[in-house]
């Protein structure tokens, strides 16, 4: 005899399945082949199946009845789906198992209204989980997930979600990078004069190269306050469209790049972060160009504050002191033997 689940499910013995329509998709796992739908909504269950869904241990099959004020948990994915996605994001082309993806719709920094979506997930019967605000990805990455959590859920829930995705800015964007031309300022009087042999350069054209930057300018400036200074504004009018100034950001007397930076006509100047490594790390504007003071860990550290911060700045955005003060929570590298950043806490 059939029986019901909650008020819109019943449940049909196996035997009697034949002809039936599947109202969700059933999951098979075979460990380390497969693991995804054997049989998705709609399909019209045949005789020859039967055998495969013993195999699958059913002997029961549910045939949904949507009732007034319900709604199917492939169409709230989807609906979820689209009240999230904001610029640079885009969805799956169908549910799976009632679950919706959201993807990078190019290379960006991902950035994640953190309030909204603990307050999405607090609505009963909606889950929605994502990667960390401010991390790179690639262009097709999954940067969220969102599904409702029973097979059929209540509409009022499902618009209550809604409503909270829908009454911010979306909860989900990804935002695309700059590309421009830096200029590399390298102080320090054994460079310049060249008592030891630059590092920093190289350092600095690789990490960039994986922004799809050009590293066009490099000078070398002597620990000479003027000719810093000098060094900066020949940037400027170079039209260099970032600026990263290397080497003497310590409190020692004769490292004078910071007063030198902010002698340039650097405003919005923040120095000192509670990132390790990184903690004499500097940050600026002249006019609309980002200028960066990079202290000497960046170059015995494979991650730093430089590689926190460089995709916010090349997405266009300002660097505040409560920015950096945010950054204290899973700012400590731990300096494994072998560095995975950026799969790792660092950062997150």
């Amino acid at each position: 005899m059939a029986s019901k689940y909650k008020s819109s499910a019943t449940i049909i013995p196996l035997d009697q399945a034949i002809g039936k329509v599947l109202a969700h998709d059933m999951t098979e796992i075979r460990p380390g082949q497969f693991k995804g739908p054997a049989f998705t909504k709609g399909h019209i269950v045949r005789e020859e199946d039967v055998p495969h869904l013993k195999r699958l241990g059913k002997e029961h099959l549910f045939v949904l009845h949507i009732e007034p004020g319900e709604v199917h948990e492939d169409d709230a994915a989807l609906r979820l789906g689209k009240a999230l996605a904001g610029p640079g994001v885009i969805l799956d082309d169908r549910p799976s198992e009632g679950k919706i993806a959201l993807r990078s719709r190019h290379k960006g920094l991902l950035k994640v209204n953190q309030e909204a979506l603990t307050e999405l997930n607090l609505v009963p019967d909606i889950s929605c989980s994502s990667r960390h605000t401010n991390t790179l990805v690639e262009k097709g990455e999954i940067i969220a997930a969102t599904r409702a959590i029973p097979l059929v859920i209540d509409e009022g829930r499902l618009k209550a979600a809604l409503n909270i995705a829908e009454s911010t800015e979306k909860v989900f964007s990804v935002k695309q990078l700059s590309r421009p031309s830096i200029g590399l300022i390298i102080t320090g009087n054994e460079v310049y004069s060249g008592l030891i042999e630059d590092k920093f350069a190289p350092l600095i054209r690789k990490k960039i190269q994986f922004f799809d930057c050009t590293l066009k300018w490099t000078l070398f400036r002597p620990d000479d306050n003027q000719k810093i200074v000098g060094g900066i504004k020949d940037l400027l009018k170079k039209k260099a469209g970032l600026i990263m100034v290397a080497g003497g950001m310590s409190v020692d007397p004769d490292d004078i790049t910071r007063m030198a930076i902010m002698e340039a006509g650097a405003k919005d100047v923040v120095y000192g972060t509670p990132v390790l490594p990184g903690a004499m790390f500097l940050y600026g504007r002249i006019d609309k160009t980002p200028i960066l003071g990079l202290p000497a860990c960046v170059l015995f550290y494979k991650a730093t504050i430089l590689d926190l911060v460089m995709p916010r700045v090349l997405a266009g955005e300002g660097i505040t002191r409560r920015d950096l003060a945010l950054m204290a929570h899973g700012g400590l590298c731990l300096n494994c033997e072998h560095c995975q950043f950026p799969v790792c806490p660092f950062g997150k």
